[in-house]
């Protein structure tokens, strides 16, 4: 300030005002800390996902053996098959708000550093919203069980039995279904109507489906196996076997009015998630990318007048998501880290099988630029995927 004498002279503060900057600033700094704090934390929790889903991959593909199976008819007998697997499948009896449900399972033995623990596999949709579940053993003997793991984005769930005797558990030996091909035989066995055992054989009719659960928050459970062997409710849950009595996937779907189409989780899913749904109660290894779309056909190529009539037509983008100012609408994917995609079901099989959110995936895609199509490549980090609704 200028005093009378056209002199200058520093302000004078009080020691309240300084005291007051004095807390502003700290208060700035500790917001600033704060945010960075939690910034370090969110990201700290996404790597300790990706970590726990990488761990439980690597455990399935140290664990679980693949098996071909070849078929001769005069020496495979369905009722010695029979036999040898009866004991191992249980009935699923769940208590909900609005009555009772049934559903299959069979018994799991998850061994871990020569530690072995005896689990029933089934599908979360026959324990969801569950206030109570039992466990019926082909002996008529029943048990109180708890969830312990369980994924919706798979439909699988894993059960811990309650005060069994030991001896009631006759584990059934979990195989790579990455060895199955359309035409091979496979059975079915489960509890139908709540009718104990029963057996159905057909064969895999097709692979790498996608179905969708109301459940799942509109996301696809990819990489499904359709049968042909006849399944009903009371089925979801029970064990797909090869024809050596050996577990290839777990029947978990019909279509309404459909006669021989049926849908399996294939055991490869189980192999991957096994060890986060037992050891976390959770898998978050699927992966996401933040787009909306459906499969392109040649009556849509002709429209757009684009010179390709397969792929997946992107149709919107997740704002801020993994693909937000990467991928647009009207971008159609044809490949992802060089595999053709087809359509829907090859985008989310792919997805499924061979990444894990963290991955960078290159996405080729047909885009139109300057009024004429071009084929393009981009990089997408994937993400896992958005929290679902309450489950």
């Amino acid at each position: 300030m200028v005093n009378r004498m056209g002199e200058y002279s520093a302000p004078r503060f009080s020691a309240g005002f300084l005291a007051l900057i004095f807390v502003v600033g700290l208060m700035a700094g500790g917001a600033i800390t704060s945010y960075l704090a939690i910034s370090q934390i969110n990201s700290l929790k996404k790597e300790n996902s990706r970590l726990r889903a990488q761990v439980s991959v690597l455990w399935g593909l140290k664990n679980v053996p693949c098996q071909n199976v070849t078929v001769y008819q005069n020496l495979t007998t369905l009722s010695h098959i029979y036999e040898k697997v009866k004991d191992s499948v249980v009935l699923i009896r769940v208590k909900i708000q609005s009555g009772t449900v049934q559903g299959s399972g069979f018994i799991y033995n998850f061994t871990d550093n020569a530690t072995s623990r005896m689990v029933v596999i089934t599908n979360y949709h026959v324990i969801h919203n569950a206030i109570s579940i039992s466990v019926t053993f082909p002996d008529g003997e029943a048990y109180k069980a708890e969830v312990l793991g369980k994924d919706p984005y798979a439909d699988l769930a894993v059960l811990e039995v309650i005060d069994v005797p030991e001896d009631k558990f006759k584990p059934l030996i979990v195989v790579s279904s990455s060895t199955l091909k359309v035409g091979d035989p496979v059975i079915a066995i489960g509890n139908p109507y709540g009718l104990m055992g029963s057996m159905t054989t057909g064969i895999v009719s097709a692979l790498n489906r996608t179905i969708t659960e109301e459940y799942t928050g509109g996301f696809a459970i990819a990489n499904i196996i359709q049968i042909s062997a006849p399944i009903n409710p009371g089925n979801s849950g029970g064990p797909l076997l090869n024809y050596c009595g050996n577990v290839v996937g777990i029947t978990t779907a019909i279509v309404a009015d459909s006669q021989g189409l049926g849908f399996a989780i294939p055991s490869d899913t189980l192999r991957r998630e096994i060890y986060a749904l037992v050891k976390y109660g959770n898998y978050s290894g699927h992966s996401y990318m933040g787009i909306y779309g459906r499969d392109m056909d040649y009556e849509t190529a002709q429209s757009m007048k684009v010179p390709v009539t397969y792929g997946w037509l992107v149709t919107d983008v997740v704002e801020n998501g993994p693909s937000y100012n990467r991928l647009y609408k009207s971008d159609i994917i044809v490949a992802l880290n060089g595999t053709r995609v087809r359509n829907g079901d090859d985008l989310a099989s792919y997805l499924e099988v061979n990444t894990l959110p963290g991955d960078c995936l290159e996405v080729t895609v047909w885009r139109k630029i300057d009024n004429s199509w071009k084929q393009t490549t981009v990089s997408i980090t994937l993400d896992k995927r958005p929290s679902r609704p309450s489950v």
